[in-house]
């Protein structure tokens, strides 16, 4: 089979402790290949080179100009939570004196060198991309101005806007011998300020908060009603008006600064008597946790820096000067302009045949007849994995529902619905993780909302995080039989994310699918220590064994001169033992080509190690977020070779720390969706970057040739065309 074809081959509980000790030991399972630091890339500055390959985003000309900006928004983001956890945490190893190197030898103080030296070439070509675009929105007639640029009606409107809507709910808390350093919340923007007291010549301190429950990007109104579009920062508003907080002291100096704290706490569940107890107490320390980066903007008072480095117990390597603006997340604002000319085509995921089906027996006897795949969000989650839920839980018919919760959105529909069902009589089941991060709080909400509504509720194994994403209903068919139907995806129950992550949803009646999912469900719930998984791949009890098994069917092939073959997707790759045994099959001669959108620690085409794997990274309009593998298994035509679908990345908190569920694919309509899908991805000349043995990666311009370049070659516009053209 040929892998460079562009056509299918084929026409409040307590929770009984298990810790991962428990489980087999995998290291029988290791490589060949001795440990060297040089095999593997940093996992840090891995995920900066990925973040920055979507800053990237923001300068290409094919995106529209507003999701340009969406892309600024999204990197400002992405780093945001690298402080929170990636930072905190090097910085807790530092703290609790712990030793341990990275996969490529470097100590936790190493690494944050490392990534400083990163961050401060980051944020410059932030600030460029930055400029660009505001050179491009004034081109549109939108201006983000300054104080000095508006005219005087527009200064008296904003003066009233300021009397009016800010002024009664700001608060400036000034230092002083009777009045501490004010607690400085997380990712909140300040303005701190010099005053003089004219009576006794005293210098003080004052930090203003600036509220987040106001646009942070105020619109000025047209008043010349030319169709021009203003905005103003608001800590620009209120430095202007700094004598109405503080009359009669002489206002030396201000300075804007942002501050990010820690939020990786380390929970030591594995003797927790009452998870939710725990988490709910780890929230509350989070709230107070140490500060790991100090953010100020250009022409700042170095007093004030001086006086926060010293309050906030922070040195030189956590300060970063910035440009352009101190907070690029609240650029959302500008992108929510009702400007469609300046955004994506609008998309409407498309609803597959079965579910257009108006009886609910009727989609259940579709499922029972044939898998069904379905891919997010060229086709729709609301209208297949909601309806299918929603439908179970009004079923007369269903007798049972279980379910994962990892992450949900505010107004999730998953949560009404099992609460329904529950109150109809129905056996209803749902595992909240609790510890999913920034997800807590909402996660407690759900689950005591749940409980109280007579949801069997569970927070899952003792010291680990259950994060696949599973559903097994039971129904009572007509002949009195009682069938079960799965969902397992690759993406979490949340509408919201459905229509920006691309992500796959299994649907099936297989049966020993679905009693082996029913003992997933026992291993959450109950005491079932099962490993003979024969069909599923489950965390950490097979998943990694039987990963490394099916690598080394292809090495044994390859070795015998045979075909061999695998393709891997995933968002990030760093467990040791998978790479290793990749480079032990590259060795062998077995052909690997993996989609890898994050951090990859793996170093393909090195010669001697690796010349037989590429990698490659699409970054675009969607989040590819699904994780599919491919393992030729001496397959004669696709339907031989074994498909599988994951909610694991090939990281090891996924394979050894996380409940996760692999389920492999069947049926061969399914399979050639699969297979499609990596096609495209391998002959995208729009959004693909492929990896460098030097670490760096290379935008994969025209890899076809000049006469095969055809427009709209990204894979998501493709899959999209597709999709339509396939109704």
């Amino acid at each position: 089979m040929s892998v460079n074809s562009n056509k299918s081959p084929v026409k409040k509980k307590k929770n009984r402790k298990i810790s991962v000790q428990e489980h087999k030991s995998t290291s029988e399972y290791g490589s060949s290949l001795a440990f060297s630091q040089e095999h593997f890339f940093n996992r840090e500055i891995s995920w900066l080179k990925f973040n920055r390959r979507v800053l990237n985003e923001a300068s290409e000309s094919r995106n529209p100009l507003l999701e340009r900006l969406r892309f600024l928004t999204i990197f400002a983001n992405n780093l945001d939570e690298f402080f929170m956890k990636r930072v905190g945490g090097l910085k807790r190893q530092l703290q609790f004196q712990i030793v341990t190197k990275s996969l490529d030898g470097l100590t936790a103080l190493e690494q944050l060198k490392q990534i400083r030296s990163h961050v401060s070439n980051d944020l410059a070509q932030l600030y460029q991309s930055h400029h660009q675009l505001l050179n491009d929105l004034v081109k549109e007639n939108i201006h983000l101005v300054h104080w000095k640029d508006t005219t005087e009606r527009e200064k008296n409107y904003l003066a009233s806007f300021f009397q009016k809507r800010i002024f009664p709910v700001l608060t400036p808390l000034s230092v002083d011998p009777g009045h501490p350093f004010p607690f400085i919340s997380n990712l909140s923007t300040s303005l701190g300020v010099t005053l003089k007291n004219p009576v006794d010549e005293e210098i003080l301190f004052s930090r203003i908060k600036i509220p987040d429950f106001i646009l942070s990007w105020i619109p000025i109104p047209d008043f010349n009603a030319n169709g021009t579009i203003k905005f103003i920062s608001i800590v620009q508003v209120i430095k202007e008006q700094l004598e109405f907080l503080f009359p009669q002291m002489q206002i030396l100096s201000n300075m804007s600064f942002r501050v990010t704290r820690n939020t990786e706490l380390l929970y030591s569940d594995d003797d927790a008597e009452d998870l939710l107890e725990m988490v709910e107490e780890n929230l509350k320390e989070q709230k107070f946790a140490e500060v790991v980066r100090l953010e100020h903007m250009v022409n700042y008072d170095p007093w004030i820096l001086q006086f926060l480095k010293k309050e906030l117990s922070i040195d030189d390597d956590d300060v970063y000067e910035v440009q352009g603006t101190l907070d690029y997340t609240a650029l959302r604002s500008i992108i929510q302009l009702p400007l469609n000319q300046h955004k994506f085509r609008k998309w409407t995921p498309v609803v597959p045949s079965i579910w257009q089906e108006k009886s609910t027996s009727q989609l259940f006897k579709s499922i029972r007849h044939q898998d069904v795949l379905v891919h997010h969000p060229y086709e729709s989650f609301r209208h297949t994995t909601e309806t299918l839920v929603l439908a179970a839980a009004a079923d007369p018919s269903v007798r049972s529902i279980k379910m994962t919760l990892y992450r949900t959105g505010d107004k999730s529909p998953f949560i009404g619905a099992l609460i329904r069902a529950a109150e109809s009589g129905k056996h209803v089941v749902c595992l909240v993780e609790l510890k999913a991060r920034f997800d807590e709080r909402r996660n407690i909400q759900w689950a005591q909302k749940l409980e109280d509504a007579g949801v069997h509720v569970v927070y899952g194994v003792v010291g680990l995080k259950t994060h696949c994403k599973v559903t097994l209903i039971v129904r009572e068919e007509d002949n009195g039989e009682y069938v079960p139907y799965a969902h397992i995806g690759t993406g979490n129950y949340h509408s919201q994310t459905a229509n920006l992550y691309t992500d796959f949803s299994l649907f099936t009646s297989h049966k020993e699918i679905c009693y082996e999912l029913m003992e997933v469900f026992n291993y959450l719930t109950g005491r079932s220590l099962k490993k003979d998984y024969q069909h599923l791949l489950v965390a950490p009890v097979n998943m990694l064994e039987r990963t490394l098994e099916l690598i080394d069917k292809e090495i044994q092939a390859a070795k015998e001169g045979r075909e061999a073959y695998i393709f891997g997707k995933v968002n990030g790759l760093d467990d040791d033992k998978i790479i290793r045994k990749l480079y032990d099959a590259s060795q062998a001669g077995v052909k690997i080509t993996l989609f890898v959108r994050g951090l990859c620690c793996l170093r393909p085409q090195q010669k001697g190690l690796s010349e037989n794997i590429r990698v490659i990274s699409i970054i675009g309009r969607f989040l590819e977020h699904s994780r599919v593998f491919y393992f030729h298994q001496e397959a004669k035509n696709l339907g031989g070779g074994q498909f599988y679908l994951s909610s694991a990345d090939w990281m090891f908190r996924n394979l050894n720390m996380r409940v996760e569920v692999m389920t492999p694919i069947y049926d061969l309509r399914a399979k050639e969706i699969l297979w499609q899908m990596f096609e495209m991805m391998l002959s995208d000349e729009e959004n693909s970057w492929e990896l460098l043995a030097n670490g760096d990666y290379q935008q994969r311009k025209n890899i076809l040739g000049v006469d095969n370049i055809k427009k709209n070659s990204g894979t998501h516009e493709r899959l999209m065309k597709l999709i339509l053209e396939q109704g």
